[in-house]
């Protein structure tokens, strides 16, 4: 499990570019507070191996999964907490919980710092949960099964 400002971040398979290439399917973990994306450990090697082959053939596009063996890596995201096939609200309130329970330890070692910067986390995903309350209630996203 990877860890970002004070989240947990989600598990996905993503588009990234490296220079003009643009990879498709690479597996990625994203902080869903301040959008930093990082490749998976698992298969960092692998990205950058192919990211420079692509760009040093001129390719503007290609497939991690044509070229890696990610398809059969189920145990990828086995360590995630939150995936991106899951309700969007869901995954916003499971981080504040995770949030709050980190305060709460802050607290107790009397870390200032890192008890503001848990505040700061989760004024930011109270932000975010509120607006997904109320496109759910408009309607405005739907839950994704995966």
């Amino acid at each position: 499990m990877s860890f970002c400002c004070g989240a947990s971040m989600v598990g996905t398979k993503g588009t990234l570019r490296h220079l003009r290439t643009q990879i498709h399917n690479v597996p990625i973990l994203f902080c869903p507070v301040c959008h930093r994306i990082e490749v998976h450990h698992l298969v960092e090697d692998e990205y950058e191996i192919l990211a420079e082959y692509a760009h040093g053939d001129g390719a503007s596009e290609v497939d991690f999964d044509e070229y890696s063996d990610t398809q059969s890596r189920d145990y990828l995201f086995e360590n995630c907490v939150s995936h991106e096939n899951e309700d969007p609200l869901e995954l916003v309130t499971n981080q504040i919980d995770m949030a709050l329970d980190l305060l709460r330890v802050a607290k107790q070692l009397d870390d200032i710092e890192w008890e503001n910067q848990l505040k700061n986390r989760l004024r930011v995903m109270s932000s975010r949960r509120d607006k997904l309350r109320r496109k759910k209630m408009m309607g405005g996203y739907r839950q994704q099964n995966g």
